[in-house]
Formats: C-alpha cells, sequence, structure tokens
C-alpha cells in the first residue's frame, strides 16, 4: 500500500513539474488527442462485451471504461512524454479475472512514458505497449 501511495506522489509530482514548464495541457495541433475518445485496440475479455475506451477532455481530464470498471484520471504532456495519473477505479462487482485484467491496464497506462500518434492511432510506450483507436464515428 504504501508503494502504491507513494508512486501516485511521485505521478502526481512529475505532472505538476511538466505543468510549471507551461507544457500542459499542449493543444489539439501537437496532436495528443485532447477533447477526443479513443477505444483500445484488444477484444473484449470473457464474461464481458466491453472494450475499454478512453474519454479525454481539453485540459487532459480522462474518464475511462475499462472491461468492468471505470473511473476518472488526468493526462499531461509535454512532446512525445505522457503522465497519466489515475483516481480510484469505481468497483462495480467485477469477477477477480476481469477486475485484474482492469488494474493491469490501468497500471500499463500509468507506468507510459511515452506517447505517439499515427493517424488515427494513439499508442502508449511503457514496459507494456497500450494501442489505442480514435473514435471517428
Amino acid at each position: 500500500m504504501a508503494a502504491r501511495f507513494g508512486f501516485r506522489s511521485g505521478v502526481i509530482a512529475a505532472a505538476a513539474a511538466i505543468g510549471s514548464m507551461g507544457a500542459w495541457p499542449a493543444s489539439a495541433q501537437d496532436g495528443f488527442p485532447f477533447g477526443l475518445e479513443m477505444t483500445l485496440d484488444a477484444p473484449p475479455q470473457p464474461g464481458s462485451k466491453r472494450v475499454p475506451s478512453l474519454e479525454i477532455g481539453d485540459s487532459g481530464e480522462a474518464r475511462f471504461e475499462l472491461w468492468c470498471k471505470g473511473g476518472k484520471g488526468q493526462f499531461s504532456v509535454a512532446g512525445d512524454t505522457v503522465i497519466f495519473a489515475a483516481g480510484p477505479l469505481e468497483d462495480r462487482s467485477c469477477s477477480p479475472e476481469i477486475a485484474k485484467a482492469d488494474d493491469d491496464l490501468v497500471a500499463a497506462l500509468s507506468a507510459a512514458g511515452t506517447w505517439e500518434r499515427q493517424g488515427d492511432e494513439i499508442s502508449f510506450a511503457g514496459p507494456t505497449r497500450l494501442r489505442f483507436h480514435l473514435n471517428t464515428n
């Protein structure tokens, strides 16, 4: 628990540092998908029909729906560097397997340090590479 608190404190401090450099929020012209919604390039988990999605507001505020859980967070961006700080997840009585998949996805997104955009595809890279597709509907 202490390690998790320390990690989140570090993420929040790093986000504040990026913000103090005048780099946050970046504009949509910089390519980061502020003001847009995207869907994870992954199939639904067994027992779930949903595929995780992120909706990122103009100031980096995020709302995400996972395979079962949901929550809010904040993106900070400077160049190709990204920091995602997740807030508490809404516990929706998920099966243990799907709950773990949701927790692992949030951890992977939180561990990403860089992002890249190629057309309608957004990738977040860290120990795990996550690929999302912009919802253009």
